[in-house]
């Protein structure tokens, strides 16, 4: 945690803020580079809920891979996880909704990419609060853990929520673009991050996830303000009232954006709340 904020970085609690949600995405936007939030970025989301602002995270990270982080920040309302497949309740650690890929589809998408574009090294997000992320030989993952397999047969046995697939040249522009005129309208595929192209129930999305956990919060998308950083965010910044990009994000997220603020790890986040609160 960073040492507390300058006085010039501190919103006044209760100023009027216009929206009534601010919805955040995880990694290189509400996370800096080293995983953590700032105290002028958490000052500014507690100033917002003063002022009537309900803050949810959305994230294309599974309820897995997502709680921990959650519980380190003492977050405790809704989160929508999984790329919007997941709306998942903090301060209850249970899911509300979860929504799986039909994997006999999600097979045949398989093979009509791998037609395309040779042989890809697959990982899957197996369903349910402890689910696995099931990792395939070559599959890089970073930071993040999985279970290793040999076995590519053993990833289809479970319920699951999503692809994941890289290939070995690549890029994960190229590797989008290619997927998705190899499968048609079977699924959908994004590009959430770095070697991170996801296959997903045809339909899905940050937005449709955003939308559901809205209306249990009973806030409208033209009261919403979504910061995001890759283009799995798009869905959500057209969802939302207002979108925006981080000055670290890629550039077709920022072509959509109704403005860009600085980088996640200058507080982008704050910079654009304290503004608000400040009118």
């Amino acid at each position: 945690m960073n040492a507390a904020p300058t006085a010039a970085s501190s919103p006044l609690p209760g100023a009027a803020f216009p929206y009534k949600l601010v919805a955040t995405d995880l990694d290189g936007t509400l996370l800096r580079g080293d995983n953590t939030v700032s105290a002028r970025t958490r000052e500014a989301l507690a100033a917002a809920a003063g002022a009537g602002a309900a803050h949810i995270v959305v994230t294309g990270r599974p309820a897995p891979w997502t709680r921990h982080i959650l519980d380190d920040l003492g977050y405790d309302g809704l989160a929508v996880c999984g790329q919007g497949a997941q709306v998942y309740h903090a301060g209850e650690h249970r899911l509300l909704t979860s929504v799986t890929l039909d994997r006999p589809l999600a097979r045949l998408a398989l093979s009509k990419i791998e037609a395309e574009t040779g042989p890809l090294a697959l990982a899957v997000a197996q369903d349910g609060l402890d689910g696995s992320i099931l990792l395939g030989p070559g599959y890089q993952v970073g930071a993040r853990t999985g279970v290793f397999t040999e076995d590519r047969a053993r990833m289809w046995e479970s319920p699951l929520n999503k692809l994941y697939i890289q290939h070995p040249e690549l890029d994960d522009d190229a590797l989008t673009e290619l997927a998705r005129a190899a499968v048609g309208g079977l699924v959908d595929v994004v590009m959430a991050g770095e070697g991170t192209v996801e296959i997903l129930p045809l339909g899905l999305s940050k937005a449709t996830g955003l939308s559901l956990a809205a209306r249990r919060l009973g806030v409208k998308a033209a009261d919403t303000i979504a910061f995001g950083d890759m283009p799995n965010d798009i869905p959500m910044f057209g969802w939302s009232g207002h979108g925006v990009a981080m000055a670290n994000a890629h550039d077709a997220l920022k072509a959509v954006a109704d403005e860009i603020t600085v980088s996640n790890d200058d507080d982008g986040i704050a910079v654009v709340l304290e503004r608000l609160l400040e009118r």
